[in-house]
């Protein structure tokens, strides 16, 4: 029988708010058994690029990431917000490690294409070294993953948080019992986004296409459940979209 083995992506919303992340870490720190913990951090980059007088581009919701962006993200993905979580996860007795997809090569990625829209240096994850994670979790490591891979050619990318996680997820699905815990500001997939006690339990693909279809499920919730279909496809046990207070909660996704 397999390890279990819980991986938790929390957004930037929850991280870069005191009292959230302090909630969510307890959270974490609780689980039993292996663990591993991806973050963002997006709109600590944006405030940041802002100071330094550089100009954040978006398109679709997603970052464009020239080389002086790639400077921001890279100072406060795998520096300040990194380090904050793990010192604090350090003063919980969580032996946390904090990490890029460039550190023991453990996510490589591909530069995305630059059509039909060019986002610079952003990356696409192709291999997860699960054998260097496996040897981490089972020293007793937690390891705390920021959103960057690299290209195995020297170059750090910026790569999606909810994609890493998923990647991850999958890659380490063949040696462990893998749960996958997305954590943001709501309770779970709602049937009325105004209404935070119309958690939607259990979604699984049918009902997922259902659901779009009827205007439930829209927005950045689209691209999450998608991902975690696609875990799911892959070997991973079950993913669960959750409030950071919440992580035994929310919506399940199921195959």
């Amino acid at each position: 029988m397999k390890d279990k083995l819980t991986i938790v992506k929390v957004g930037g919303k929850i991280v870069e708010g005191e009292s959230s992340l302090d909630v969510l870490l307890h959270g974490f720190a609780a689980i039993d058994g292996f663990k591993l913990l991806v973050h963002g951090g997006g709109r600590s980059a944006t405030a940041m690029a802002s100071r330094l007088g550089i100009e954040t581009v978006m398109i679709d919701g997603r970052r464009v990431t020239d080389s002086d962006m790639l400077r921001v993200v890279t100072m406060v993905y795998a520096g300040s917000v990194n380090k904050n979580i793990v010192a604090r996860l350090q003063a919980m007795g969580v032996d946390a490690l904090g990490m890029t997809g460039a550190d023991m090569n453990i996510i490589l990625s591909r530069k995305r294409k630059a059509a039909p829209v060019d986002y610079g240096w952003v990356g696409d994850p192709v291999a997860v070294n699960d054998g260097a994670l496996a040897s981490l979790l089972q020293a007793g490591v937690v390891p705390v993953v920021a959103p960057l891979t690299h290209d195995g050619a020297g170059h750090l990318l910026n790569t999606n948080a909810d994609t890493m996680a998923g990647t991850v997820a999958r890659g380490l699905a063949g040696r462990f019992d893998v749960s996958l815990v997305y954590c943001f500001e709501k309770p779970g997939v709602l049937r009325d986004e105004n209404d935070d006690t119309s958690v939607i339990p259990v979604i699984d693909r049918n009902s997922f296409d259902t659901l779009r279809a009827d205007g439930i499920v829209t927005g950045g919730m689209i691209p999450k459940i998608e991902n975690a279909l696609a875990a799911i496809d892959e070997g991973v046990t079950e993913v669960v979209i959750t409030a950071h207070d919440a992580i035994g909660g929310g919506t399940r996704i199921v195959r």
